[in-house]
């Protein structure tokens, strides 16, 4: 699903104003694996990403879209990093501006697809041969993946 209902919605009340909204970024690891994502509407690879549904646990969120977009069954470990994303502007004009809860997972079951159409392709790739990604997400990886037990937060 590409708009969550609750957001299609608020756009209809207020348009293009910015929506300041809680996402989630889920590195799922399998031994020495990372799965990523291709995403449809920019062509790069990422982690899962996602928006919080209202009332919905960051970290089920998290483990929601990772079964929507890639059809993997996950479970959240930690949280490793809560941060501001910069306003993104979509091409319809729509703004939004998104606190990043950042989540190690673990692999439980399931083979990688692009389940939802958000994405074109989701894929295991070894940790020492990713492609080529923004600062932000290898940022999100390199956080997850350090070992660090307790979360970061931006200051």
């Amino acid at each position: 699903m590409a708009t969550p209902e609750f957001i299609t919605e608020i756009r209809a009340l207020i348009g293009t104003l910015p929506l300041w909204l809680p996402g989630v970024t889920a590195v799922v690891v399998r031994g020495e694996e990372i799965l990523l994502v291709r995403r449809s509407d920019t062509g790069e690879w990422t982690p899962v990403t996602g928006i919080v549904d209202p009332g919905e646990e960051p970290a089920v969120a998290a483990v929601r879209e990772v079964l929507e977009e890639a059809d993997i069954v996950a479970e959240a470990v930690r949280l490793s990093w809560v941060h501001t994303i910069p306003m993104v502007t979509y091409g319809n004009g729509d703004r939004s501006q998104y606190l990043d809860h950042t989540f190690l997972m673990r692999y439980v079951s399931g083979e990688p697809f692009p389940a939802d159409g958000e994405n074109t392709d989701a894929r295991w790739f070894p940790l020492t041969g990713m492609p080529e990604m923004t600062e932000d997400f290898l940022a999100r990886i390199r956080f997850a993946l350090d070992g660090e037990l307790h979360a970061r937060f931006q200051s």
